[in-house]
């Protein structure tokens, strides 16, 4: 511990003794503060880690300073965890989701400080210790049924894959009509947000479009109910990914999910552990499952289709009578999520090596060569990340539709905006 490093002192009390009830506030966000320094430093030794940070600016200054090694980061990660899991539980509902908020999301750095230290988790271990969660294992079979399926509704020769990616080249946004699609998505996307949920005043994103990322699409936040889209244009981008990439990465996705946490807990509650978003945490999961979910919320039932048809088709000059016939395929292609999980998780194993993970994205993913080989990147540089974007999504439609009874939209609304401004993580869902 560099001495005289307050970064250090903050941390290292809070394991003294526990405090009377009049105290537990402020033991509270001292622990917060901890924690905030805590994925301040790590990310110093991963460039992914931090993906978003508003706090103060000096808190970031005196992680810099200090730069403590991961060892120092795990050992004061394994003192804040301890004095967190002593802390009792609280009577408020808020409270308890809070204190279980800071464990969890605790408890998956150490993780993460443990992984670039050396240490060799499973793909399913690593997944549970990151992300608090873990996805279904699925055979070939599985994902077989549903090609089986797919091949009826596909025209032409050659394998299901290749007959897929054909019939899908009729459906690519030309490039110079790339932005005025886009933007028709987003205002249609904000428009049916704002029915039911009050955005924060002054939101707004930028959008940019760039080229060698291994994702398609990143919202980067900024604070302020501010956010930076970027789209990758690296492949041709086809007419159902306007919508997907508006609503992910904009309403009521990402840009909102960020907001609406500053908006309720940092500004609201004064919590400013809610101002660092570490990207390998359970935190993720509930992000990138929202912003999933998100796109049925804006868009329930035929609605989407039909506004592809009506508006998104015409403006990409392309043949609005043909958008059901897309849109069938599509829905049946999207229940082979998981196949990428599958190719993850055994390329991670060292089941396979990559070029086999890339013909599994491509035999059981329906993935064109190029976009599994872009796959298999985003594989290397994420590893088991790819877990919260489906089964990410089935748990927010579990937390939103509950036991599937017959909810009204705006019931479903008022349960969506709930988890979008509570510290809820996976095994809360």
């Amino acid at each position: 511990m560099m001495k005289g490093s307050t970064f250090g002192l903050t941390v290292a009390l809070l394991a003294a003794s526990a405090c009377g009830p009049s105290m537990e506030s402020d033991k509270m966000e001292g622990m917060a503060e901890g924690y905030v320094k805590l994925v301040l430093a790590l990310g110093q030794h991963d460039a992914d880690y931090v993906d978003a940070y508003y706090g103060p600016a000096e808190w970031r200054a005196e992680v810099e300073a200090e730069a403590p090694s991961l060892d120092v980061i795990r050992s004061r990660g394994e003192e804040l965890l301890d004095s967190l899991v002593a802390m009792p539980s609280p009577d408020d509902e808020l409270d308890q989701l809070h204190l279980s908020y800071l464990r969890t999301q605790v408890s998956s750095l150490i993780a993460r400080t443990r992984m670039l230290s050396g240490e060799r988790l499973s793909f399913d271990e690593e997944s549970q210790a990151l992300y608090d969660a873990v996805a279904p294992t699925n055979s070939e079979e599985y994902f077989q049924e549903i090609i089986a399926g797919l091949e009826t509704l596909l025209p032409g020769t050659g394998s299901v894959a290749e007959r897929y990616n054909a019939f899908r080249a009729n459906f690519v946004i030309p490039t110079e009509k790339l932005d005025t699609v886009f933007r028709a998505a987003i205002n249609a996307c904000r428009e049916r947000t704002e029915r039911f949920l009050e955005l924060p005043e002054g939101e707004n994103f930028v959008v940019e479009y760039v080229t060698d990322k291994s994702w398609s699409g990143y919202n980067w936040y900024q604070g302020g109910y501010q956010s930076l889209i970027q789209v990758n244009t690296d492949f041709p981008i086809y007419i159902d990914r306007a919508i997907d990439l508006a609503c992910h990465e904009g309403y009521p996705g990402h840009h909102i999910y960020n907001a609406m946490l500053e908006r309720s807990l940092v500004n609201g509650k004064g919590w400013p552990e809610f101002s660092v978003y570490p990207l390998f945490s359970p935190q993720s999961l509930i992000a990138e499952g929202s912003a999933n979910f998100g796109i049925e919320m804006a868009f329930p039932g035929n609605e989407r289709v039909e506004y592809e048809a009506e508006v998104l088709y015409p403006l990409a000059g392309l043949d609005p009578t043909t958008a059901r016939d897309y849109d069938r395929v599509q829905q049946l292609a999207g229940q082979l999520s998981y196949a990428g999980n599958e190719a993850a998780r055994r390329y991670l194993d060292g089941e396979i090596d990559g070029a086999a993970a890339a013909q599994w994205l491509q035999q059981y993913a329906m993935f064109a060569p190029d976009r599994a080989e872009q796959r298999v990147r985003f594989i290397d540089q994420y590893r088991s990340y790819v877990i919260n974007y489906n089964l990410g999504k089935d748990l927010v439609r579990g937390f939103v539709d509950g036991d599937g009874g017959d909810l009204s939209q705006e019931e479903r609304w008022e349960q969506f905006v709930r988890l979008l401004t509570s510290p809820r993580l996976p095994g809360d869902l």
